[in-house]
């Protein structure tokens, strides 16, 4: 890898952060609420794999890691549950006469 292809790298990265990360409505709203929703979700998936990996190199708390596992299946459970409902509202709405 040559510096000028590093240079780029590094000059492209705060970039792509900044294009990914969500936009934030000052007025709250629905959207206010979506983030919250899926900014909760990534930190439950996120305590479950913390949970996961000491298990595993600790031998942390096996009560504590069964908990962290429901947690998250019920958080994914949810999130497929809203996007199956998201999905049957778009096809609605393109069944609908125009």
């Amino acid at each position: 890898m040559n510096i000028n292809n590093l240079m780029a790298l590094q000059a492209y990265d705060p970039t792509r952060l900044q294009a990914i990360a969500p936009e934030q409505t000052p007025g709250g709203g629905a959207g206010a609420a979506f983030v919250a929703a899926m900014e909760g979700f990534a930190q439950t998936l996120s305590r479950g794999e913390q949970q996961a990996r000491a298990a595993m190199t600790s031998g942390a708390d096996p009560h504590a890691l069964v908990t962290a596992l429901a947690q998250t299946e019920l958080a994914v459970e949810t999130a497929v549950t809203v996007r199956d409902r998201v999905v049957e509202a778009y096809q609605e709405i393109l069944r609908m006469p125009v």
